[in-house]
């Protein structure tokens, strides 16, 4: 057939250029090699469109690949900022073997969603250790939202922080610094002392701790989970959640093979 006549002419030409490599460049080709060559595969990607979408799945794949593998990598230079930073929250069993790590924002309305989704796991889960961790990343009312569950961290520990916690994050419509200090007062915090943590470098440099924590993960959005090796990005589900917490009890990951 002509078309598989000129596609191998196509690859004999660039055969030609691999085998003279790297002495050989685009440059060595005259105009109308090259002209043929375009042509030849322009025909060849027309007549097997089927080519370009495995050639973009593969390109996916390596991506995610490459993208999962520097995420493990940085979860394990990470480890003491990902799971024993002093800027973070720790609700359900301090002491417990399975830790999973959520990085949120309470003006995220997946978050609001998936917080039913994780009451429910650490009633389920007497050995679940749950980090919250503040990752405003929607807007400077988020960043101020931070700034005081942050400060309110400072007198509130435990279920007593985690109540406050799911009230603030339970908020109706935008949630910012008046917002946040409400919840403080309705969970009995002192608020002259509040005020005064507030400003402390601390605060900022928590936050910024967060910050540059999520970045090398890689987190694309809130809620973003940390589980064993695996970094889940998205209001995943209970379902979803509960089945990698039951891997990571049977064989120590998330997914047992």
């Amino acid at each position: 057939m002509k078309f598989l006549s000129r596609a191998a002419t196509a690859c004999a030409l660039l055969a030609s250029l691999a085998v003279s490599a790297p002495a050989a460049r685009a440059d060595d080709f005259s105009a109308a090699q090259k002209a043929q060559i375009g042509d030849i595969i322009r025909d060849y990607l027309l007549k097997n469109p089927e080519v370009l979408r495995d050639a973009m799945m593969e390109f996916d794949r390596r991506q995610k690949a490459a993208e999962s593998a520097q995420r493990e990598q940085a979860l394990d230079t990470l480890a003491p900022k990902i799971y024993n930073s002093r800027f973070q929250s720790v609700i359900g069993n301090p002491q417990g073997k399975i830790t999973l790590v959520e990085f949120f924002d309470y003006n995220c309305g997946y978050c609001k969603k998936s917080l039913p989704d994780l009451v429910r796991l650490t009633k389920e889960n007497s050995d679940l250790r749950v980090v919250l961790k503040d990752f405003p990343v929607l807007g400077p009312g988020s960043v101020e939202a931070a700034q005081v569950a942050s400060a309110v961290r400072n007198q509130l520990q435990g279920e007593k922080f985690w109540e406050f916690h799911q009230r603030l994050l339970m908020t109706h419509g935008q949630v910012g610094k008046a917002q946040a200090i409400a919840a403080a007062r309705e969970s009995g915090v002192d608020l002259d002392r509040l005020d005064k943590d507030m400003k402390s470098a601390d605060i900022r440099n928590g936050i910024a701790e967060t910050m540059q924590v999520a970045d090398q993960l890689s987190l694309t959005g809130t809620p973003s989970w940390v589980l064993g090796k695996e970094v889940v990005i998205g209001a995943v589900g209970y379902d979803e959640l509960h089945d990698k917490l039951d891997n990571m009890k049977k064989c120590g990951k998330t997914a047992c093979g």
